[in-house]
C-alpha cells in the first residue's frame, strides 16, 4: 500500500509535567524532575501524531529505535512540548528528528525510527505465538 507521507511535516505535542513524570516515580532516578523515559515517551507520540493522519485506519506505526539526549532538568509544574519531524521514508520505515523544550529552552534532541504495520495483521501474528 502507498501511503502520502511528505518528508517535512511536523506534529508538536504538549504537556505540563506533573509527578507522575518524574525520574523518582519512573524509577529511572531519584530526583523529582520531567524523566528521560517519559521525554522519550512525549518524543514517540510526537512522531506517531505526525504520521497517524496519512496512514488509513488499517495501520498505524510502532517504534524501533530511539537516538536521544536529555540535556538538561525540568521541574513539575513547567510546560515541555516536542516537536517531530519527518526526515526519511524508506518503504515502511520512517525517521523523525525529534526536538523537545520546556519554557526555558531546548531540554532534548534526537532521531527515531518507526515502522508502519497493519495493525490486525500484527496482532493476529503477536497472537500466533
Amino acid at each position: 500500500m502507498e501511503f502520502d507521507l511528505k518528508i517535512g511535516i511536523t506534529y508538536t505535542v504538549k504537556q505540563k509535567v506533573e509527578y507522575k513524570d518524574t525520574a523518582a516515580q519512573y524509577g529511572s532516578g531519584l530526583v523529582e524532575v520531567f524523566a528521560t523515559p517519559a521525554m522519550i515517551a512525549l518524543m514517540e507520540n510526537a512522531a506517531l501524531k505526525t504520521v497517524l493522519p496519512y496512514l488509513g485506519d488499517d495501520y498505524t506505526t510502532v517504534g524501533f529505535e530511539v537516538n536521544v539526549r536529555h540535556l538538561k532538568p525540568t521541574s513539575v509544574g513547567m510546560q515541555v512540548e516536542c516537536t517531530a519531524t519527518l526526515i526519511k521514508v524508506d518503504g515502511k520505515k520512517l525517521v523523525f528528528k525529534l526536538e523537545a523544550s520546556d519554557e526555558e529552552g531546548r531540554i532534548g534532541e534526537g532521531t527515531h525510527t518507526r515502522y508502519i504495520i497493519n495493525s490486525k495483521k500484527f496482532m493476529e501474528k503477536l497472537n500466533q505465538k
